[in-house]
């Protein structure tokens, strides 16, 4: 078989499994959104019932990958041709560069490979490219809107749309096999990976690295005038020392794993006072719903008071008193919550009737002077 017949076939093979042009483009642009919503949401889940959101995100993931080779075929030469470029073509091959390097960096992690940017795992540099792909793909819309048509939203092309998901989900198994036969099993279900893995020596206290959430970065808080405020719906407030809080050692030890969004988690022995016993200390109105956690920087975030008196308020990581990188005095010890949602530096715990929706925006913008 000469090439020129071997390309007409694989031409004919893309034209019998491709959806219409318009649908294709559509299915790009409902891919590329429930890629970002389900990464975003992935953030907050940390236990294996919220496993659901990351299989969504790889296998819709992975079946974006193969409408954008779809698009890519058949815009190839009006590509090519620069003469036929309009305003908007630029930014429409940036676009897919965005696209096929988002992809990129989330199979390259899956597969067992990390190579830092700077401060930024891989993982990072999948999510910051997820997350430039949504002004692109407004932009892309606003200069290429098409609204489908009804031939196209026939039987056929549901058909040949779906299997792409299909495809797109099996693919996804595939990258789960292989990173298990490269020695990659010991990633969770969230995709992060042991600090062993990416680190290759110990870091600041205890052994695992040193993150802030954006700019939640404030001076070391000496433990001499550090007091922790307990207050809201209780009968009486509380303000306690350090003493008061970590007395001659913790109160309590659990073991919990502290799982990042950077892509790394960590398995510790976690010391310091349930946060149930400083809620019955203070005696907690019968109105209490949450308890907000609040960092000397303004951070904050808030539990049910269910799930709030099973966490830990901690003093101590491996029997040692927390570094500062690590929240000295205190932090929120949360398990089954990610990272970012155990606030370090501690100043006041408050209970409330409603949830916080305002934490979404601080967490954006604590630290910023």
């Amino acid at each position: 078989m000469s090439k020129r017949s071997g390309r007409a076939a694989v031409a004919s093979a893309l034209r019998r499994l491709e959806p219409p042009p318009r649908v294709v483009d559509w299915a790009i642009a409902v891919a590329v959104a429930v890629e970002v919503v389900s990464g975003l949401y992935s953030f907050t889940r940390g236990t294996p019932s919220g496993a659901w959101v990351f299989w969504l995100h790889s296998a819709v993931g992975l079946s974006l990958a193969g409408l954008v080779g779809f698009k890519l075929y058949r815009v190839r030469r009006r590509v090519a041709a620069r003469a036929a470029w309009d305003r908007f073509t630029p930014l429409s091959v940036l676009q897919a560069i965005v696209t096929l390097a988002a992809l990129g960096t989330g199979v390259f992690w899956v597969l067992g490979g990390n190579v830092p940017v700077l401060a930024w795992t891989t993982l990072n540099l999948h999510v910051g490219l997820g997350l430039l792909l949504v002004p692109l793909v407004l932009w892309h819309l606003r200069g290429r809107y098409h609204s489908p048509r009804e031939v196209d939203l026939d039987r056929r092309a549901a058909l040949r749309t779906g299997a792409l998901l299909v495809v797109g989900t099996l693919a996804w198994r595939a990258t789960e096999a292989a990173d298990r036969a490269l020695g990659g099993a010991t990633r969770r279900f969230t995709g992060s990976k042991p600090t062993g893995d990416l680190y290759e020596t110990e870091t600041e206290g205890g052994g695992f690295p040193v993150t802030s959430w954006v700019a939640d970065d404030p001076d070391p808080v000496a433990r001499d005038d550090w007091t922790l405020s307990v207050r809201g719906l209780v009968e009486e407030e509380l303000s306690l020392s350090y003493d008061g809080v970590a007395g001659d050692g913790p109160a309590r030890e659990i073991e919990a794993t502290l799982d990042c969004t950077s892509g790394w988690y960590t398995h510790q022995r976690w010391g310091g006072v349930r946060v149930g016993d400083l809620l019955d200390s203070a005696g907690e109105s019968d109105d209490a719903r949450y308890v907000r956690f609040t960092s000397v920087t303004g951070y904050r975030w808030s539990l049910s008071v269910e799930e709030a008196r099973d966490a830990l308020l901690a003093t101590h990581v491996r029997g040692e008193p927390l570094s500062h990188g690590h929240g000295a005095p205190a932090r929120l010890v949360a398990p089954g919550r990610r990272g970012f949602q155990w606030v370090k530096w501690v100043e006041t715990v408050e209970v409330r009737e409603r949830g916080d929706p305002m934490q979404w925006l601080v967490t954006l913008i604590s630290g910023f002077d």
